[in-house]
């Protein structure tokens, strides 16, 4: 039986893990569960998959959820980011998912990977942040970090089997968001329930807003850098809106290998759950006979320079990943709470970014005091 600690359990990631996990009980056990807030949707899954021990986000919370919890089984229940690292950390747990939004995701990450756990990783932040600081840490360790991101899974498909050195380039896949095809001169005009409503895929809010930006894309880049092992100059990304094939890889002979499938995140989870093995987790194949074809386009910078912010951010490296996204996070929560119109996403962002002096090669409380720093800055523009 696998031990499983799932950070972000209501999410969107976690719940489809559970999926896997309700498939599979033969195989995989979840031993801890996370989340923030959202107790209505954890207490069921608490009675469903018994964990041992659950960490949410404050005293506040884990006291309402104690006085909720009425059936037999009571789970021992953590707090705060010292609840979250215990959860990735956990004794009986062999894999982390790491599902949680944003950068919280970092401190309980860095204390999975020094408690040597299999890494299923859904958080891009981490990388995006502190991706050199990770990326050693795991080497150190020697511990494995598999991509959930349905792009970068893709990308770890088509390398299995081929040699590193013979990767020429890499196609990140974007589905375009919602906004792909509208006029830049109605952009002024974007709702909060506009940009939530993505075509392809059922994400949380935040990630939806991000894709509707292109900056989830961006932050895919400085992501796909670092797992990878790549340079800004080696990562391509194009837009292609059926988002059936999720990335695409090009050898040095011209060859190019693509990895594809329904839009289901099951696929990415299951396998970084199950490698070098696959599951029947129960998702079909697409139906290739009803699709109209298969598109690919250059994305438009000049309506989403988030883009090209997030290959700037990766090629300067040092704090500027860590800062532009404090600085995104920021100004989508705002968007969210109807704070900020949609193109002064972009705005905040640039701004921030600009007004930070970079510090090349920063400890980890070197990135967190870079990011406190953006998030202070990035509301006082707002």
């Amino acid at each position: 039986m696998i031990g499983l600690s799932i950070l972000g359990a209501t999410g969107s990631i976690g719940l489809s893990a559970l999926e896997i996990v309700r498939r599979h009980k033969e195989i995989y056990a979840a031993r801890a569960l996370t989340c923030a807030r959202n107790i209505d949707t954890l207490i069921p899954l608490i009675d469903e998959f018994r964990p041992e021990m659950v960490a949410v986000l404050d005293a506040e919370t884990a006291d309402r959820l104690s006085r909720s919890l009425k059936g037999s089984h009571r789970p021992e229940i953590h707090v705060g980011t010292e609840g979250y690292k215990n959860a990735a950390a956990w004794d009986s747990s062999q894999t982390t998912l790491l599902a949680m939004v944003g950068a919280a995701g970092l401190e309980p990450a860095l204390a999975a990977i020094e408690a040597r756990k299999k890494i299923a990783l859904a958080n891009k932040e981490t990388l995006v942040m502190a991706g050199e600081i990770v990326m050693d840490l795991a080497a150190q360790r020697g511990v494995e970090i598999l991509p959930v991101d349905s792009e970068h899974s893709a990308i770890f498909q088509c390398l299995a089997g081929n040699r590193e050195k013979d990767l020429k380039t890499v196609f990140l896949t974007a589905s375009g968001g919602p906004f792909s095809r509208t006029p830049y001169s109605e952009f002024k005009n974007i709702t909060k329930a506009d940009a939530l409503n993505h075509p392809n895929w059922s994400m949380g809010p935040k990630i939806t807003i991000d894709s509707a930006t292109l900056m989830n894309k961006g932050l895919e880049v400085i992501e796909a850098m670092h797992l990878f092992q790549l340079p800004a100059e080696q990562i391509q990304v194009v837009i292609h809106r059926q988002s059936i094939v999720h990335s695409m890889v090009g050898f040095c002979d011209g060859s190019v290998m693509a990895q594809l499938g329904v839009p289901d995140m099951r696929q990415a989870i299951g396998y970084a759950f199950s490698f070098p093995k696959r599951l029947d987790i129960g998702v079909e194949f697409p139906d290739f006979t009803r699709l109209a074809g298969l598109t690919f386009d250059a994305p438009d910078l000049e309506k989403f320079p988030s883009l090209e912010m997030a290959f700037e951010a990766g090629r300067q490296g040092g704090t500027l990943p860590a800062v532009m996204n404090a600085a995104n996070e920021v100004a989508v929560q705002a968007f969210l709470e109807n704070r900020l119109r949609f193109l002064d996403i972009f705005h905040v962002v640039s701004s921030v970014m600009g007004a930070h002096g970079r510090i090349d090669k920063p400890d980890l409380s070197g990135i967190i005091e870079a990011d406190c720093w953006a998030r202070e800055k990035a509301a006082s523009l707002i």
